[in-house]
């Protein structure tokens, strides 16, 4: 059998609850950031914690609202004006 997983990532700080800290971390889980140890640990934290998978969610929906927001270029006529004005003012400095 092997040993039970710590539920929660890294060391917590001082008067910190698990819940606290797992929110700390969840953008790092979210962007792969975490070792495998971790990302096992916050994965067994949110399965058994409602508030954490909930706030997981939202920050993953987020994440998801901004990449498919970004995607979109700017039309080209304001990214010559963008570029034309930081130009100028490299030049003035």
């Amino acid at each position: 059998m092997t040993d039970p997983i710590t539920p929660i990532p890294h060391d917590r700080a001082a008067g910190e609850n698990e819940c606290e800290h797992a929110l700390v971390h969840l953008n790092e889980f979210l962007d792969s950031e975490m070792t495998p140890e971790d990302e096992q640990r916050m994965r067994a934290h949110v399965a058994h914690c409602s508030p954490c998978l909930a706030e997981l969610s939202v920050e993953e929906l987020v994440k998801q609202l901004v990449r498919r927001s970004c995607s979109e270029r700017a039309p080209e006529t304001l990214r010559v004006r963008i570029h034309a004005q930081l130009t100028v003012m490299s030049t003035v400095e």
